[in-house]
Order: structure tokens, then sequence, then C-alpha cells
């Protein structure tokens, strides 16, 4: 079976899921968002620590995003912010701990690396604990659009590369294909369901794809610099979780911005 047979047949069966997940919210949602960021981060974090390399960070770093996601559910701004200062800290203080016992094998990257991953996903991924379905489908279908129209475009007739050093398959018609895609997406989708206009659903379909062509060379970059080709094998024909939500995950964050600039769906 093909890679790209693997990839369709993943998406038909992850998709029925994702919309009941959707629909059914409240702790059905919480759940589907906290286990996505646990495994995306593992992946994260083994893109830099392969194996049991790193253990005790990798489990710090998870308990941490279950610190977070806890925080978001008490809709508390200010514990998020301070569960965000405290993740800072213990990641200080691994720090202090392995450097006196390894001062020679200790470096302060990892700290980075560890409070980073959790402002890569679990910060990013309780955002939608207060979208709207409507909304949560819309910054889904935007990507999924994004994603498919640029792979359709791009093997039909892209020719010129964007950004070869980042992602050598990436084309310009590609990427004028996934934006045509998502721009026509979320403007159906917006008259539909939202209460905008098709001028401002139009817009942010623009923004979204942006996002998530950016979201996309982010995790690409990273993959290249770090000398490995999929950041896990959890999805066939997708590679890792990170992956497949790579743009997903800069997406998330524009939209939750654009609404609070202009309201797209009536509350």
């Amino acid at each position: 079976m093909t890679s790209h047979a693997q990839r369709l047949i993943t998406a038909l069966v992850l998709a029925p899921l994702l919309v009941w997940v959707i629909l059914a919210g409240g702790w059905w949602l919480f759940g589907a968002a906290l286990l996505a960021s646990c495994v995306g981060l593992w992946e994260y974090y083994s893109l830099f620590w392969p194996g049991l390399n790193g253990l005790g960070k990798k489990v710090i770093g998870l308990a941490l995003a279950g610190l977070f996601f806890y925080a978001a559910k008490t809709e508390n701004p200010h514990l998020i912010i301070a569960v965000l200062v405290f993740s800072f800290w213990s990641a200080n203080l691994f720090f202090l701990y392995c450097y006196s016992r390894r001062p020679g094998e200790t470096f302060y990257a990892n700290p980075a690396i560890l409070v980073s991953g959790l402002l890569y996903l679990p910060f990013v991924l309780q955002f939608p604990l207060f979208f709207s379905p409507q909304e949560i489908f819309l910054v889904f279908l935007a990507t999924i659009a994004s994603d498919a129209g640029g792979f359709y475009a791009g093997r039909a007739v892209g020719r010129h590369k964007i950004w070869p050093a980042i992602s050598p398959n990436k084309t310009w018609e590609g990427s004028f294909g996934g934006l045509v895609a998502c721009v026509v997406v979320c403007t159906a989708f917006g008259l539909v369901f939202g209460s905008a206009g098709a001028l401002a659903f139009a817009l942010l379909g623009v923004a979204l794809n942006v996002a998530d062509q950016l979201g996309d060379f982010f995790e690409s970059g990273l993959k290249r610099r770090l000398n490995v080709k999929d950041s896990g094998t959890i999805l066939p024909g997708h590679g890792g979780l990170l992956d497949r939500i790579d743009g997903l995950l800069l997406v998330i964050p524009v939209y939750a911005a654009a609404r609070q600039l202009h309201p797209f769906f009536t509350p």
C-alpha cells in the first residue's frame, strides 16, 4: 500500500472520531486535547532526546502539560500565567540539579527545550477549550484545506521551490493552491455557519493559510536540523501526530487572536 493511500485511510478513520469529540465537547474535548498535547509533546521532546534519553525531562514536561490544562479548565488567566512561570522555574531548577551532578554534560539548552515544548503544544491546544464547535471545525477545516490544496496543487503543477533549504518539496504553485483552497473553505463555511461577511472570512482564510504554512515550515526545518524524517510513527502515512498538526499549532493561536479583533460567529 502506498504512503498516500495510508494517509487517506488514516484520515477517513480519524475524521468521524474527531467530529464526535468536537460535538460532544466538555470532558471529551478536554481529554482529547490533553491526550494530543501529551503525545505531541513526547514526540517534540524525542526529536531532541531520542529513546530513553532525557526521560526525566520528558516526564516533567508531561506533568506540566497536565498542569496547563488544569489551569485552563479553571478559566483563570492569572493561574495560566502562573503555571507558565512555574514551568520556567521548574526547568531552571532541573538544570541546577543536573549541573550539580554532571557539569560537563549539562547544557542550559535543555530547560529551554522543555519550556518551548510547553508553549508549542499544551499552551496552544488549550485554546479550543474556549471555542464553539463551529470555531473548532473552522480551524480544522482551514488546516485540512491548506494542506490538501497545497499537496495536490504541488503534485499537479508544482515547479518553483519556495524554500528548498527548509522544505525541498514545497512549491509556490502548491502554496497558492493551498491558499485558494483555504480561502474558499473558510468563506463557504462562514457564509453557512458564521455571522460575519464573506470578505471577513476570506481575509481570515488568508491569515489561517499563512499560519498553516509557517507552522509546517517550522517543523520541517526543525526535523532537517535534527536529521529526523518524521516526528513519530503513530499515524500510518502521516508519521507522528506532530507531523499532522504542525500547521494547526499556529492556526489555532492566529484564529484566537483574530476572534478578539472581529466576531466571526454569534456567541
